[in-house]
């Protein structure tokens, strides 16, 4: 049976950020170093095919400090963690490693010098999420007030209008944000932004390549997990850069290729969480059934590294 003909826009970049693949190193680390088991606060980074591969290895992923033992390591994961829990594991003088990404690590010490200035902080973000619970744990109750969208602002009671900072999450839409930032400056003109913008580099990437595939696009697929933030986002901005068929799958075995009968075109891309092998399975799916053609859809180039900390620097 002759199969019908299909171009594969696959985006660049796409798939691991630096700041995913330097968690992974420092879990994979910290059980070379200590053996297993290595306790991870959290999912360390949000991808089930990445978490059981470290899982395999000997790392046991809990919610809650007060899971792990006193007398094992335990990671804190790429999200970060509100202040009180690395204050809580030295307290219980447990050895623990702070995963946090770098480019979140400068929302919490932007927030904390603004704090020191007598600001109070906006954070735009997602309630619940692992970052925005752990970035806002950087500052005492109420000094950081949360929005998610542009009608949340007028309802925000601040202590003092001219005293105002905002901040946002990492992995958010950068066309959402914009509109959330306008409202602000809009109801506090002398609210303060941050000098170089928070929602980071890896963010903005991958969504400006969906953005110049989607319009040529009969469907795109995003391979990422469902509590994955940025690679919700990125099923967003295709369809709203003008997508029909936008859709987030977790692995090759659950495309709806019910959905794709017909297509000449389809974009392809990963969160940021999501590994290289993932990407390459839905493409070997794809080639079983279409006479496929790849063409890359290169936005930016990416040669970012993050370094481990310096007490698993010997094991990496």
């Amino acid at each position: 049976m002759t199969k019908s003909p299909l171009t594969l826009y696959l985006a660049a970049p796409r798939g691991f950020c630096a700041g995913v693949v330097r968690a992974i190193k420092i879990v994979e680390g910290a059980i070379e170093k200590w053996g297993a088991p290595v306790y991870v606060r959290h999912e360390i980074v949000h991808n089930k095919f990445v978490v059981d591969g470290l899982r395999d290895k000997g790392a046991v992923f809990v919610e809650e400090l007060d899971e792990c033992p006193d007398d094992r390591p335990v990671i804190f994961s790429a999200h970060g963690v509100p202040k009180a829990v690395p204050a809580a594991a030295a307290k219980r003088e447990m050895i623990f490693v702070d995963a946090t990404c770098p480019l979140v690590s400068k929302v919490h010490i932007e927030a904390e010098r603004h704090s020191q200035a007598g600001l109070q902080m906006v954070m735009i973000g997602h309630a619940g999420h692992p970052e925005t619970v752990g970035t806002m744990g950087q500052l005492p109750e109420g000094e950081v007030l949360l929005v998610e969208t542009p009608a949340d602002v007028p309802n925000l009671t601040v202590r003092d209008p001219q005293k105002l900072a905002y901040i946002t999450q990492t992995t958010l839409s950068i066309d959402d944000t914009a509109e959330i930032v306008e409202a602000l400056k809009t109801h506090f003109p002398a609210i303060i932004g941050p000098h170089k913008e928070d929602i980071c580099y890896a963010t903005t990437n991958r969504q400006e390549a969906v953005k110049a595939m989607a319009p040529k696009a009969d469907a795109i697929l995003v391979i990422g997990a469902p509590n994955s933030s940025n690679s919700k986002r990125l099923v967003e901005v295709g369809s709203a850069a003008g997508c029909n068929y936008s859709q987030l799958v977790q692995r090759a075995t659950e495309i709806d290729w019910r959905a794709l009968d017909g297509i000449t075109s389809l974009g392809l891309t990963a969160g940021a969480s999501a590994p290289e092998v993932l990407i390459n399975e839905v493409i070997e799916a794809c080639k079983d059934r279409f006479d496929v053609t790849v063409e890359y859809v290169e936005t930016a180039e990416e040669n970012v590294e993050f370094k481990v900390p310096r007490i698993l620097r010997d094991a990496v």
